[in-house]
């Protein structure tokens, strides 16, 4: 990664080689969130016009293929952009396109999944599993609230039946099933662009890129792509909040209170969207928030501190929070899945509520003690990362909500028995898997950073250090290598959704095609030209 240069001061750049969200002016963030919204529209925008079946495979696996090549040339313009601004004047510009190299990158991939959304539900209007499951209860939620009436649950995160209700109301003429269809896709467009965003607080451009989208893909879903973004933003806020906790001895009153309202009312607005993770992660935070108050430096500015976050939360969110602590009380998950039967300590990969017809032993066998290296690495990272970064709240703050996630996972399996209830504890799966991740990379992260310190300490002159041409390099290869990562990790999530009857999500497009139209035509790929009310029924098979 790029390290600092002689000449960064005169550009307006920072000296330790990060270019800071919340220290960054507002025009210049506002450009580079654009550049990745704008990115992540391409390619959905592409799929639109592909003619071809989405039954049909071998069009499914061209559809794949098309996206993927026309994803390759977009990513490698942004790293030819980068090479071009390295060589005219003196790389003046380099930091500059490279932030917004790496947007397009981030949006570019998040749009691969939502063209792969697109070309699953070319034909059909109807959103994956059409009326079905929890599409279906979504639409009939969404539609109540829009009308001023209760929706059907008092505990379901109301940010997105609202979103569903209003945007049917403004674009679909009311219509919230059709109009799910295009949040599906909208909203997995605006996964990888809100995450980079929520790293940027926190890294440089191509680490935010790098170590923490990168990990965070491993999340990103086109069914209901809501939840999977607030758990993705949600973690890189919470350890920015812990960061300005520690450093708000120091801060002037009035950024001091900005910031904490500012932070309350992101929590708020991802509390109304989704709020399980907040359940999964609370104990870590405060550990983190313990650890890092300033007890010294300021225990009057702390407290101020996470008193205006708060009030910002309450305004937001207060009213639902109440809701929550009263009525989720009463609320029981017994449904009991797939995951449900199994190990409990294995979380490395979710086989999801409809595992398909040939599970075959799972968890699968591993290499140490009945454990996979992936999982070896993971715990091993965690060890190196509290060693390196034992004083600093990024690594730290992770692994405490890593831990946290575990135990409650266990607290509530230990229960299943007695209380006959599930609690969605399965859910911790996404959590214990994105932080162990973001652990992996952080590990990565703090080993450069130590080693380019080391050799910073031992030559004097930073520009034969960090020259031009090694900056380049570094971003150059991250780029490409990120580039090639996220574009097979995107195709797989992509292809995840291809219509199919083989009991995984894959029949959750599939439906949708059987589904009969409001004008009571059915969609044009519709298997044998025939469709119902209800659509193919065949998936209940599959989870009985």
């Amino acid at each position: 990664m790029p390290g600092p240069d002689k000449n960064r001061a005169a550009h307006g750049r920072s000296g330790s080689g990060r270019l800071r969200l919340l220290g960054s002016p507002p025009a210049l963030l506002a450009m580079e969130a654009a550049v990745a919204f704008a990115a992540a529209l391409v390619l959905p925008y592409l799929a639109h016009r592909f003619k071809l079946n989405p039954l049909d495979r071998i069009a499914q696996v061209s559809g794949l293929a098309a996206i993927q090549f026309r994803f390759a040339l977009l990513g490698l313009l942004c790293v030819a952009a980068v090479l071009l601004a390295a060589r005219f004047r003196h790389g003046r510009h380099f930091d500059l396109v490279t932030r917004f190299a790496a947007a397009a990158v981030v949006g570019l991939a998040s749009g691969f999944v939502a063209a792969g959304a697109v070309v699953a539900l070319l034909g059909t209007p109807w959103p994956m599993f059409g009326l079905n499951g929890d599409s279906g209860r979504i639409v009939e939620w969404a539609h109540a609230v829009a009308n001023g009436q209760p929706s059907g649950s008092p505990v379901y995160p109301p940010g997105p039946l609202y979103t569903l209700g209003y945007y049917a109301e403004w674009f679909r003429g009311g219509n919230t099933a059709y109009a799910f269809k295009d949040l599906q896709i909208l909203g997995a467009a605006a996964f990888g662009p809100l995450t980079y965003l929520a790293w940027r607080m926190l890294l440089s451009p191509v680490r935010a890129l790098a170590f923490g989208v990168a990990p965070a893909f491993t999340l990103i879903d086109a069914y209901k792509p809501y939840s999977q973004t607030v758990l993705a933003v949600l973690i890189p806020t919470l350890v920015a909040m812990v960061v300005a906790l520690r450093r708000s001895g120091s801060r002037r009153w009035p950024l001091l209170l900005a910031v904490g309202a500012g932070f309350g009312v992101l929590l708020g607005v991802l509390f109304l969207t989704y709020s399980g993770w907040f359940l999964w992660s609370a104990a870590g935070v405060l550990l983190a928030a313990l650890l890092y108050f300033p007890w010294r430096t300021g225990r009057l500015k702390g407290l101020g501190y996470l008193a205006a976050a708060l009030a910002g939360f309450l305004v937001v969110a207060g009213g639902y929070l109440h809701v929550m602590l009263v009525e989720g009380q009463n609320t029981k998950d017994t449904n009991f899945r797939f995951d449900n039967y199994t190990d409990p300590a294995y979380y490395l990969m979710w086989r999801t509520d409809m595992p398909g017809k040939n599970v075959g032993d799972w968890p699968p066998l591993g290499e140490y003690g009945g454990v996979g290296l992936f999982a070896v690495v993971t715990f091993v990272c965690l060890g190196l990362v509290l060693w390196m970064g034992f004083r600093q709240p990024l690594p730290v703050t992770i692994v405490a909500m890593f831990v946290s996630a575990w135990l409650m996972r266990m607290y509530i399996a230990s229960h299943m028995y007695s209380t006959q209830t599930v609690q969605l504890y399965t859910r911790t799966n996404n959590q214990l898997l994105y932080c162990g991740m973001v652990v992996c990379a952080l590990t990565v992260h703090l080993v450069t950073k130590r080693l380019a310190e080391r050799r910073a300490a031992a030559d004097t002159d930073p520009a034969a250090l960090f020259g031009q041409v090694g900056r380049t390099g570094a971003v150059t290869g991250a780029l490409v290598g990120l580039l090639l990562l996220l574009g097979t990790v995107s195709s797989s999530m992509a292809d995840r959704y291809m219509p199919a009857q083989d009991g995984t999500y894959r029949v959750l497009p599939w439906v949708s095609h059987t589904v009969r139209k409001l004008d009571g035509s059915c969609p044009k790929f519709a298997p044998g030209h025939t469709c119902s009310a209800e659509g193919d029924q065949s998936w209940l098979s599959y989870i009985r």
